[in-house]
Order: C-alpha cells, then structure tokens, then sequence
C-alpha cells in the first residue's frame, strides 16, 4: 500500500509560474514509484499571475487538489504587503489543519519559492507528529543583494531580507529532509543550522517532460507568432535583470566582433528575450534592451517583459533558429529551465558562471556549445553557423535523457521521501 505526501505548492495549474513546474511534472509519475500525492494551492484569483489551461492537460485526475483563499492584494498591498505566502498562511493553517486531522499522511512536502509558508511545517509536525520536506528551488535567505546598488536590488528589499532572515530558522531547523536544485543552496543551510547536518538530503534538478512538447504542437493554433520569418532568430524565453548582464554581454560582444567582418550577413540575425519579468502585464522594467543599446545594437535585440504562457513558451523555442540561454553572475544559479531548450534539440548557445553546476548537466547531455563569460571567439563560431544557417540540431546522450527525464526526477524525490519516513 502507497504512502501519503501532501504536498503544498501556493502556485498550481492553470497558473503558469515557474516554481510548481517540479511539482506538475512529478505527480503523474509519484504513485509508481510508492506515494499517493495530495496537493494544497492558493486558489488561481489571489495568484495575480498569468494563467494557461493547457497545463491542466498535463495532471493526472486522480490527484486532489485542496485550493485555498488569500487575502486580497489589493487591501494589503495598502499596507506593502504583496507576498503570497504571507497573504494566505492563515488560510493554509487552517485548510491543512483539517486535512491532517482528518486523513492519515506519512509526509508534508513543500515545494514552492513562497517559503515563508514553510514555517508552517515545524508547526504540524509539532502538533501532528508528521515529518516534512523542503524543496530549496532557490535560496531563502541570501545575501546575494547586499553590496549590490539599490537599483539593483528587488523591490522592498530591506523588509524581505530581513523578514527571510527570521522566518527561515523557524523552518529549517526542525525540518526533516531537503531537496534542492543546487548542492550549493544545501551547504550554505548546513553551515547556517548544525542541528540539520545529518538530515536526509538531495540535489534534484528539475526534469524534462517530454508530454509537454505534444501538448504544445497540439494546440499551435491558439499562440500568436512573436518571432520575425525575415531573420535569423535566437530566442531565449526566461526571466532577465543585471546579474545576467556579463552572459549576455559575451553574446553581444561575440555579435559585435562577427558583424564587423560580415555587417550584412549579421543583419539577418535577431535576438529575443521573452518573458524578462515578473511584474504585472505592461509593467515590466527592460533590462536587457538597455544593455543592447550600450553595444549599438539595438536593432538586433527584441526584449518582450511581458510572460507568455508555458506551452506558448515551448512552441517559440521549437520556431527559433536557434536557443540561448545566459547564466547568472552568481555561481550558484542553476537555470532550471534548461530542460525544455534541450527537448526542443535546437542549435542551442548557453554560457554560465565557470562555477555554475549547470555546466556539469549540459555537459552530460553533450552540449556542443556551452561556454563561460569569457568565450567569446567560440561564441562567435556558433554565431557564424547560425548566420549562415549551417547550425546542427542537437542530439543529445540518450544515457542523460533519460537520467533527468521526469520520470527519473520523481523517484529520487520519492526516495528522500522513503529515507525521512524511515528514519
């Protein structure tokens, strides 16, 4: 007989954020490899995020979906408060309440970047006796911002950092097991709170979900095209800010050195960033056009700050020319979403940190052109291929498909779950 995990993801389908990704690609996969999944989610009207119904296509029906109320933004933004978490921890006190008191489960998991929900989890395991997980998708509290510029920093800065700073050890000092996409993120935790050093831990990236691209082709007709026909396009589809700025000036400044020996072979390229924001429809800040027009290539550059939705996301790498994909400056950042630029197989340019363990996982699918800020003359090798229209489509190690399909990220999940309930 299976056991129970009631997994809580403030975001869920149809809302289409980045950080339930894991959790949509791992439930139909869970009860093979021994656990029944439940899932609590704040109900998609307090979300104030995009949606896409598609994604709804992609969950199993047999799985609960328990979804909570939150208080509106649009009273407590009066006050500066727009998180989340925060908006709806009541609410999830109270819906899990009853749920743990009601049913039997052997796990809480959560997994989700609104963490400070996960405070919640010391307090069920003190009054129901259940263990919980914490999936580490990026880092809680960080001091990543700190020497940066205020422009630099996210907004209410100030009052974020210090909240994570005193929410996070209420969570993670009785947490049972961890999960992370990064190695990094687990040992800066066990560096912070000893008491945590000999909990079960895993470092599991996000997996490929091969479903997803049929979806996708199926439903072609319902997306706008956003990419011009009349050019070369190499798309990256992705969240942007400064601390990308030294990836993306290696692209420009490979761009730059390749138009001055062949300008009119270089005017057939463009490049798109898709999706650079987070902010509300319309009101995004660009953050890579202004870098484009400090190389005087703004005409090359199209920067769209407004999110598309996931399998529209999907179907425009699968119409690109070609992919790219730039690394943040810290070496810490992962880039989760590389999975699906590598089902797409496309000619595909990434360039991370030297210290990003990105590389090590594009280097198993055998990536031909991944590079650090530094390579320039080989990024300016792939750009040549592209503009000629001579790029290879990639084929990738069958041995590392398979190894971060979802189907395999899910029974490693499942097996830190086996370790904490057995402990």
């Amino acid at each position: 007989m299976n056991r129970k995990v009631l997994i809580i993801s403030l975001y869920f389908p149809p809302v289409n954020a980045a950080d339930m990704q894991r959790v949509r690609m791992s439930l139909p996969y869970f009860a093979n490899f021994g656990w029944d999944a439940e899932v609590v989610c704040v109900d998609e009207p307090y979300t104030d995020m995009v949606t896409d119904e598609l994604l709804l296509q992609s969950v199993p029906g047999t799985i609960r979906i328990h979804r909570v109320k939150a208080l509106s933004k649009k009273i407590t933004a009066k006050f500066g408060l727009g998180n989340l978490a925060l908006r709806s921890l009541w609410y999830y006190r109270k819906t899990v309440n009853k749920l743990l008191a009601d049913s039997k489960f052997d796990l809480i998991y959560f997994s989700t970047t609104q963490f400070p929900v996960c405070i919640l989890g010391s307090y069920w395991k003190k009054r129901f006796g259940i263990p919980y997980v914490i999936d580490m998708q990026d880092p809680w509290h960080s001091d990543y911002y700190q020497d940066k510029p205020k422009a630099q920093q996210p907004p209410k800065y100030w009052f974020s950092y210090r909240l994570n700073k005193y929410l996070e050890p209420l969570a993670i000092k009785q947490v049972d097991g961890l999960i992370s996409v990064s190695e990094s993120y687990i040992t800066t935790l066990k560096e912070r709170y000893p008491q945590i050093q000999n909990i079960p831990q895993a470092t599991i990236t996000f997996g490929a979900y091969q479903p997803d691209l049929t979806i996708a082709a199926d439903n072609a007709q319902n997306f706008t095209p956003l990419l011009d026909a009349d050019y070369k396009n190499i798309v990256y589809v992705g969240r942007g800010g400064t601390d990308m700025h030294k990836a993306v000036g290696a692209l420009f400044t490979a761009f730059k050195k390749c138009a001055g020996t062949d300008p009119d072979l270089f005017n057939t390229i463009k490049f798109y960033f898709i999706g650079t924001s987070y902010a509300p429809l319309r009101q995004g800040i660009p953050t890579i056009l202004p870098l484009a027009k400090q190389y005087g290539m703004e005409s090359n550059v199209v920067e769209i700050t407004d999110r598309i939705s996931y399998y529209h996301t999907l179907l425009t790498l699968q119409q690109a020319d070609a992919l790219f994909i730039p690394g943040s400056d810290d070496p810490a950042y992962t880039a989760s979403k590389i999975y699906p630029y590598l089902l797409s197989k496309k000619p595909l340019l990434a360039v991370f940190n030297a210290k990003s363990p990105a590389l090590a996982t594009l280097g198993e699918y055998g990536a031909k052109h991944v590079y650090t800020f530094n390579n320039v003359d080989e990024i300016t090798g792939f750009l040549n291929e592209v503009a000629k229209g001579v790029a290879i489509a990639e084929n990738y190690n069958a041995n590392a498909i398979e190894r971060y399909s979802a189907n395999n990220m899910a029974r490693q999940q499942c097996l830190l779950f086996n370790k904490v309930v057995g402990k």
